[in-house]
């Protein structure tokens, strides 16, 4: 808000000249009264309360005097009073200022709206100003021009637009227009507070909207190369509020092609918050594919892996979220694994101080996994799968399910898949199937489900990791199979049978004769292949799926039809263990199945019609890029 004076000293000066004045009997007997009494109480100021009784009364009489220089003085008094003491005042104290804002003399607008500003500090205060009609003297004074009226009546509004309840008043009082043009204003304290202003009106989606209808993306953006630090961090505050809406984001990219540019350079501004707002103003913005590619191509990754790498927790937060959604672009993986993010996000995860920002980096290393097998080499070679696993038990239970998700996509990888086993991710991932989060257990269960996956694997393979965990730990995956296909829901009916089944085709004699001998399993897979009810679909995150894949999640395949494909599989199953009720010797090498395969002649499903199945559940199983809205 614009400067207030000290002018208690002015005040008692213009009293007690107009005690002088020769034309002193042209003063009403009670303004002469007034005066006298507003001297005697300024001359004891310390003790004096001016909000009510009598030195309200004299201050009051002054301020409805038709003569301007007692205007004056009672503006002057007003101005002093609230700059040493704000508190909640009633309407009999806001009368009189409110009709001095009304005064055709610059020196009485100053001096109440500097104190009319100084109330609307008070959060009481806000709401009365507006409902005794300020907004509209305000708007006036606000159009003057004279400097310091405009800087004290702009700076008066702002406060006033922190409360959320007058926010949509301001906007409709047609204050915008006025507070837009004087964002731009020669006088650094009148744009300070026109886009301190701004910025206020940003919290809400009706007011953005009449923001952008106002002119202001134009100004803000424009702003934003400003030497004053305070107008940097309101604009790219007020720029990253715009930009949370689609809409907004649509206009920002065809009008304001330097704006990327810009806010790059700000994160190497010498203020940390404007760093911050800069950074948090590109990751909405990156909400959008154009704005993700933009970033990369503007060289924003260097400054976003110096923020990374910070000691301070908000720039590591904001970074942290935009590199989330740079991401999420196939296109930009590799450059962000080249430009070295691969062991700052890994260090992270075991960041501790802040969940958020945990969330943000696994979520980041598991878009980089997405669409290049040698990124997901790349992520397991940095140590990612082996701080997941000493963190994971551990940490809270929204970084849980996006580290089983990631792991869920490293999984899909068939040159992974043995290195996973051997460096014992299923120690940890199956506890997490009894998460009390059905998150937590669908990506648990799916990250199993890739690992059993025989696609791509050679006829030698075995499967020894699964055998060392199949009653242990919490029951190994013995137990959890059994829990997901006596689940009333469909998706984890759908990952146990299809779980099953891989493990059963991967020809390992050790995991043939554990299934084949379940007592828990077994009833269950019958049941399956009997069953002809559709039990609802889980809406639970489950196996994590892509933004811009085309693959079916779970959710999508596990309507009708796909309680038909749990119905084949579970049958298929029978089919394989009942093709021969003796247990296949440890040392023996299964002939019937081969793979890539269809399994059983007299199935009900044909090789085709498998294949399929297989490949609908391997969409469901496989992951892509999240970002952070």
């Amino acid at each position: 808000m614009g400067s207030v004076f000290s002018c208690c000293e002015s005040c008692k000066n213009c009293l007690q000249g107009r005690r002088s004045q020769s034309y002193e009997p042209l003063l009403l007997e009670n303004e002469r009264e007034a005066v006298a009494d507003l001297l005697q109480f300024l001359e004891n100021r310390m003790t004096t309360n001016f909000f009510s009784g009598s030195p309200l009364s004299a201050l009051t009489t002054l301020s409805f005097s038709d003569n301007v220089d007692l205007q004056r003085s009672a503006a002057l008094a007003f101005a002093e009073i609230t700059e040493k003491e704000i508190r909640p005042v009633d309407r009999e104290t806001l009368d009189p200022i409110l009709f001095l804002l009304s005064s055709h003399d610059t020196e009485v607008q100053r001096a109440a709206s500097a104190a009319l500003g100084n109330l609307a500090v008070n959060t009481d205060n806000k709401l009365l100003i507006v409902k005794l009609g300020g907004l509209e003297p305000l708007i006036r004074q606000m159009l003057s021009p004279n400097i310091e009226v405009q800087c004290n009546a702009v700076g008066c509004v702002t406060n006033l637009a922190t409360h959320d309840d007058n926010k949509t008043k301001i906007a409709k009082s047609g204050a915008l227009g006025p507070l837009t043009r004087l964002a731009k204003s020669k006088d650094m304290r009148v744009q300070r507070n026109a886009t301190g202003a701004l910025l206020n009106m940003t919290h809400s989606d009706d007011n953005r909207q009449q923001l952008v209808n106002a002119g202001a993306i134009p100004v803000l953006v424009s702003l934003l190369n400003s030497t004053d630090t305070d107008v940097q961090y309101y604009c790219t505050t007020a720029l990253s509020n715009i930009a949370v809406d689609g809409a907004n984001r649509k206009k920002l990219a065809q009008s304001e092609p330097k704006l990327v540019t810009s806010l790059v350079q700000l994160m190497d501004s010498q203020s940390l918050k404007v760093q911050c707002q800069a950074a948090l103003a590109l990751r909405n913005l990156a909400s959008d594919e154009k704005y993700q590619l933009e970033i990369v191509k503007a060289n924003g990754l260097e400054p976003l892996l110096r923020l990374l790498q910070s000691t301070y927790l908000p720039l590591i937060l904001s970074s942290a979220a935009c590199v989330r959604n740079v991401s999420i672009h196939p296109q930009n993986e590799s450059p962000i694994i080249e430009s070295g993010f691969l062991q700052p996000l890994i260090n992270l995860l075991s960041f501790k101080d802040n969940e958020e920002v945990q969330c943000h980096a696994i979520s980041t290393l598991r878009n980089l996994a997405a669409s290049s097998e040698k990124n997901k080499l790349a992520i397991v070679k940095a140590g990612a799968v082996q701080s997941i696993k000493e963190l994971v038990l551990e940490v809270p239970m929204n970084v849980q399910s996006e580290m089983t998700a990631c792991i869920a996509v490293l999984a899909l990888s068939d040159e992974l898949k043995g290195q996973l086993l051997e460096m014992g991710i299923c120690e940890v991932l199956i506890p997490l199937t009894n998460s009390p989060s059905s998150e937590v257990q669908g990506n648990s269960a799916a990250a199993l489900g890739n690992l059993s996956s025989r696609d791509g694997r050679s006829a030698t393979d075995d499967y020894p990791a699964f055998n060392d965990v199949w009653d242990k730990p919490d029951g190994g995956m013995h137990r959890y199979l059994h829990r997901f296909l006596s689940s009333p829901d469909t998706t984890f009916q759908h990952i146990a049978v299809w779980t099953i089944m891989q493990l059963l085709e991967s020809g390992d004699p050790q995991l043939m004769s554990n299934i084949r001998n379940s007592n828990l399993l077994l009833p269950m897979v019958r049941e399956l292949a009997a069953s002809r009810s559709v039990t609802p679909a889980s809406s639970v995150g489950g196996t994590p799926h892509s933004h811009r894949s085309q693959s079916r999640s779970y959710q999508e395949t596990e309507t009708g039809d796909g309680q038909s494909e749990i119905q084949l599989l579970a049958r298929k199953i029978l089919d394989f263990v009942d093709s021969d009720e003796l247990v296949v010797p440890a040392s023996s090498t299964p002939s019937h199945v081969q793979p890539g395969s269809s399994v059983g002649q007299d199935s009900h499903v044909s090789g085709r019609e498998h294949e399929e199945l297989r490949r609908s559940l391997r969409d469901a199983f496989s992951s892509g890029s999240h970002g952070y809205p």
